[in-house]
């Protein structure tokens, strides 16, 4: 595999005096406006990894001018090479012919930002953190526009110098890096320049420096809102209104703010039906919430953990009354020289209102960053204060090493429950030759640490270790159906803060790459026996015996007029160990009645025949569970401008009891004939919504939603309680929205 040539490319780019031109955002490459720019035609395989040449020419141009960074692709398609005609929504995930520009402002490898336009001119917009980790709730104001002929499909893409924080230039220059990509939809091939990958630990950090003039441009956004609801359960109605404030000086200072903000349910979060001690992560769409928000990342490699969990606020209120309503919120960010700064505060109403604070710092060095953050919040009704600060480092002290480690605490005072303790992660990566990496993961976080009064993590007590071997085959044989494929061991271990284990555990896994633009994954893992320390929710721990899950996935994008998902998995656990092993299936084809038209209908069903829930004190039972869901939906792209979405989502579990278990000072189940109800639940998810986008970033929606959720002790079967789900009328709501945003 030929290795990327960042030295060449920031030879060629360094020496660039770009001119300060216009460009007419039309999609069609006309070569007065690109005179002079830097035009890239080295792209390179990197879905499959093999670094050669691209199976189909693309060329690009690069340019900085007074209204921002423009680029431009130009992608031979010929007719033998089918393009992906599918209209798709705004932060799309479909697999049809796209671009993608990643730009990182500062040119420090710490945050990017990733701008995609579909051949069919549908976008997508994200931001990328750690190297390699994609967020695509975030949406910017940025221009495109596609055009196409027989021979080719050509993109212009505009980015405003103000779309995100960067710091200040010297004499009159600045440095910036950039990655281009194009994906062939029907195949999944993805070349690009430079030849980095995000499926390497290291991505952000390679991409090709760019020396452009020092522009800046300013911003004064203003997004007022007004909202009406009409609630048809319960009668009545209500009216809000309020602003978003967005100013930008220049990139050096940004300043966002919320008065009165509405987080009507326009975007409708899936079902979930949780019994576990876990708390299921949601991720965030509030604009507010997204804007600037990169430089607050500060993770784990723990799923989801992060020390600013922006959900918190507005959510479940102290006094178990509904969600707590957020007067106002503001966020600052700004930079000096190489340093970056964050300030972020949000403030709820009445008496169970919580206080936030944030304050995040960032130095970017040649080869590292070092940054700190310290979250503060106050919760009156619980007479509690919650501090949390830390330290985080990203290191690439050479091409093949990249580092990173974190450190933090808590500090929780509380009447009678004052705490305090630590965190710490190190997460090394090594990549050697012939495709060959290896990784190492640390993670310590103490019993009595506690971040998610403003974060999230999903347990403490945890210690755990883990190495992990890969190796990547990205030359198939030429019949072969695949492209490539990824194959991944892992070994760890995990314990918690009193030395009880909680498993050993071997993983293998396999991911792979058809040629007909389809993907495969396959992952099994063997766990020791081990202990549950958090099924009694403190009322003592659970030895549990060895068990095993092997999971499956393949997918399949547009062909014709069907795409498909499958996902199979089987497993053993609870009590029974692997002398009981459950399955899960699912299946979901997508129909397309033309490019704008599609509906799907997707069908899982999960069998668990030793279920273990927590009933009170040390009292658990085991459960024979079913679990069946239903999800439907409609996606129409009426033109440009419009889109008409339908969601239904039915879920039904049923557990009828095996046996209730005590569980004993040495942590063994003691058999129990104390009475344990059979648990049967029933919830509905309905949503209609209309959105018409009135200009960038301006909506009008109007969404008429149905949703229910009933819990009991009466088990009829999946099936029959899938038929009582559709009958469900807990809520019923009306809901217009209407926003705009004037930029002053």
């Amino acid at each position: 595999m030929r290795s990327p040539r960042p030295c060449l490319a920031l030879a060629l780019l360094a020496t660039l005096s770009l001119p300060a031109a216009a460009i007419e955002v039309d999609g069609v490459i006309d070569p007065a406006e690109w005179a002079g720019a830097q035009r890239v035609t080295d792209f390179r395989k990197v879905q499959p990894m093999s670094g050669e040449p691209a199976t189909l020419p693309t060329e690009a141009w690069i340019m900085a001018t007074p209204d921002g960074l423009a680029v431009a692709f130009r992608n031979v398609q010929p007719a033998s090479v089918p393009r992906t005609r599918q209209r798709v929504q705004r932060d799309f995930s479909e697999q049809v012919d796209r671009v993608n520009l990643m730009v990182d402002f500062d040119g420090g490898g710490r945050t990017a930002y990733n701008f995609v336009v579909a051949s069919t001119g549908g976008v997508a917009d994200a931001v990328i953190s750690n190297q390699n980790q994609f967020n695509d709730d975030w949406d910017g104001h940025w221009r495109s526009a596609v055009a196409e002929d027989d021979e080719a499909w050509t993109v212009e893409i505009l980015v405003p110098w103000y779309i995100a924080p960067m710091r200040s230039g010297s004499d009159g220059r600045r440095t910036l890096k950039v990655y281009l990509d194009r994906v062939v939809g029907s195949t999944g091939e993805r070349a690009a320049w430079p030849a980095a990958s995000h499926e390497r630990s290291r991505f952000v950090s390679e991409f090709a420096a760019l020396e452009v003039p020092h522009y800046s441009q300013s911003l004064l956004a203003v997004t007022p809102y007004a909202s009406g609801l009409y609630d048809n359960v319960g009668g009545g109605g209500e009216f809000e209104a309020g602003a978003d404030v967005f100013w930008k000086p220049s990139g050096q200072f940004q300043l966002t703010a919320t008065l009165n903000p509405d987080f009507g349910q326009v975007e409708s979060d899936d079902l979930v039906v949780n019994f576990g001690a876990t708390e299921t992560f949601i991720s965030d769409k509030r604009p507010f919430f997204t804007e600037n928000q990169g430089l607050f990342e500060y993770t784990t490699p723990s799923d989801f953990s992060q020390l600013l969990y922006t959900r918190r606020i507005g959510g479940p209120a102290d006094d178990g009354e509904g969600s707590g309503d957020i007067t106002a919120a503001l966020k600052l960010n700004g930079s000096t020289g190489a340093t970056q700064y964050g300030l972020f505060a949000a403030d709820e109403a009445d008496a169970d209102g919580r206080r936030f604070a944030a304050l995040r710092l960032v130095h970017d060095f040649e080869k590292q960053n070092l940054g700190a953050m310290v979250t503060h919040v106050e919760r009156p009704w619980l007479d509690r204060e919650a501090l949390v600060a830390g330290i985080d480092h990203n290191w690439r002290p050479t091409p093949r090493w990249n580092l990173r480690s974190r450190l933090f605490g808590s500090h929780i005072t509380q009447p009678g429950n004052d705490s305090d303790d630590l965190g710490a992660t190190l997460w090394a990566d090594y990549e050697m030759d012939h495709g060959w990496r290896q990784q190492w993961i640390a993670m310590h976080f103490g019993d009595a640490l506690e971040i998610n009064d403003m974060g999230y993590l999903a347990r403490n007590n945890l210690n755990y270790l883990h190495w992990q071997l890969q190796r990547r085959f990205p030359d198939q044989a030429a019949g072969s159906r695949y492209a490539s494929k990824d194959w991944r061991w892992r070994a760890s271990s995990t314990y918690n803060d009193h030395g009880q284990r909680l498993n050993h555990q071997f993983r293998m896994s396999r991911d792979a790459q058809l040629r007909n633009g389809a993907h495969e994954y396959a992952q099994i893992n063997v766990n020791s026996a081990g202990v549950d320390d958090r099924l009694t929710r403190g009322n003592g721990v659970l030895r549990l015996p060895s068990n095993f899950n092997a999971y499956f996935e393949y997918s399949v994008p547009r062909k014709g007029d069907w795409a498909f998902d499958t996902e199979a998995e089987v497993f053993s656990g609870g009590l029974a160990g692997n002398d009981r092993v459950g399955y899960a299936v699912w299946l979901q084809p997508t129909y397309f009645f033309s490019d704008a038209l599609s509906m799907y209908a997707g069908v899982a069903a999960k069998s668990r025949p030793d279920w273990l829930l927590w009933q009170r004190e040390n009292l658990i039972g085991s459960f024979r569970g079913r679990e069946l869901t239903f999800e439907a939906g409609a996606d129409w792209h009426i033109d440009p401008r419009q889109e008409l979405r339908v969601k239904l989502q039915a879920l039904t579990v049923d557990a009828r009891l095996r046996q209730a278990w005590r569980i004993d000072g040495a942590g063994n189940a003691v058999a129990s004939a104390e009475p344990v109800d059979d648990v049967a639940v029933r919830t509905l998810g309905f949503q209609v919504r209309y959105r018409y986008e009135l200009a960038p970033l301006s909506y009008l929606y109007v969404v008429y939603a149905r949703g229910g959720y009933r819990e009991d002790t009466l088990v009829d079967g999946p099936f029959d309680g899938l038929e009582d789900t559709f009958g469900l009328r807990d809520d019923e709501q009306l809901l217009v929205k209407l926003s705009y945003r004037f930029e002053l």
